[in-house]
């Protein structure tokens, strides 16, 4: 499996990680403790990565990228400590949530904090296009969580309905990467528009592959196989095999998803549903139909160093096992 391409932005994301120090002292160590435990959990950091060259394809000379990529990590951990608390979730890529390790007042409050130290650097750039493309993002995943929630064990979630939530709760927060990149650097028009429908797409792609991979994955890869059936959440591998099941296998999916407690007997009958119709393999071409897309969005960029790194990161979310 291919890594990201770091060609020219190493340095960038060396001050990224130094800012991340900087801006997280506290006179409450406790937000330091929290934070940098979900931040240094090693994660891949493709949402600063996303932004840095985005905004180096537009030719962005300055430094103001530097605490975009911060609030961008800053935004996804803060999503991440909740969605945890949320989910109840035991693991977090391969270790134990922080709602595990410090109790799920800290982990929801310390989030908190990240929303909100986000915006305050947002608000030291000066710079309302920027502020209004963040602030869109953060309201739309927000929306798409609850909309997730009100979902959660509905077997009547439909596909139009699930695109809708990830592409909220998902991918926006990429798109908006994409976007802020080219908004620093003064572009407008197709540019703004072409990267932002470049990270709306890997976004859509990232959350498809994560769906996959929660039916084929281990605990080796940081999650359980099920994670999401078992928290209730109908993914797109699921909604696929329920839309073509007949109706005594639809009746034992309901049955099977309503339970508070699964055992390994419902986990194993729900995978062989997924497998008999086909819906992992379903959910990956889709996810690679929107990386396609992704690619195409790049099509108005000239070849570079830069482009080849917003490849690169498209075919690594494919790619990718975690």
């Amino acid at each position: 499996m291919r890594n990201i391409s770091f060609n020219g932005v190493e340095n960038e994301l060396k001050r990224v990680e130094e800012q991340f120090e900087s801006h997280l002292i506290t006179e409450t160590p406790l937000i330091h403790k929290v934070a940098k435990y979900v931040i240094s959990s090693g994660g891949k950091r493709i949402r600063p990565i996303l932004l840095i060259v985005s905004a180096k394809i537009c030719g962005y000379t300055g430094d103001s990228h530097i605490p975009l990529a911060v609030v961008i990590e800053f935004i996804h951990t803060a999503t991440l400590l909740h969605d945890d608390v949320v989910d109840n979730a035991p693991l977090r890529r391969g270790k134990s949530s922080a709602n595990i390790v410090f109790g799920s007042e800290a982990s929801v409050l310390v989030g908190d904090y990240l929303f909100a130290k986000s915006f305050k650097i947002l608000s030291e750039l000066n710079n309302s296009e920027i502020i209004k493309a963040y602030s869109d993002a953060t309201t739309l995943m927000a929306e798409g969580e609850v909309k997730e929630l009100v979902k959660t064990a509905d077997v009547k979630t439909t596909e139009e309905d699930y695109l809708d939530i990830i592409i909220k709760k998902t991918a926006v927060l990429f798109a908006c990467a994409s976007r802020a990149g080219a908004i620093i650097s003064g572009e407008n028009g197709a540019c703004i528009n072409n990267l932002y429908d470049y990270g709306l797409n890997i976004g859509i792609a990232f959350q498809l592959m994560d769906d996959a991979l929660d039916y084929i994955s281990n605990e080796e890869f940081g999650k359980f196989i099920g994670n999401d059936l078992k928290e209730g959440k109908l993914t797109m591998p699921l909604i696929h095999a329920i839309e073509r099941a007949d109706k005594k296998e639809k009746d034992i999916i309901s049955e099977i998803i309503y339970k508070k407690k699964l055992t390994a007997k419902d986990l194993k009958t729900v995978l062989n549903l997924v497998k008999k119709y086909g819906s992992i393999e379903y959910t990956v071409s889709r996810a690679k139909e929107s990386i396609e897309k992704a690619k195409k969005n790049l099509d108005i960029f000239p070849d570079s160093e830069y482009k080849t790194s917003l490849i690169d990161i498209a075919n690594y979310i494919i790619e990718r096992k975690l």
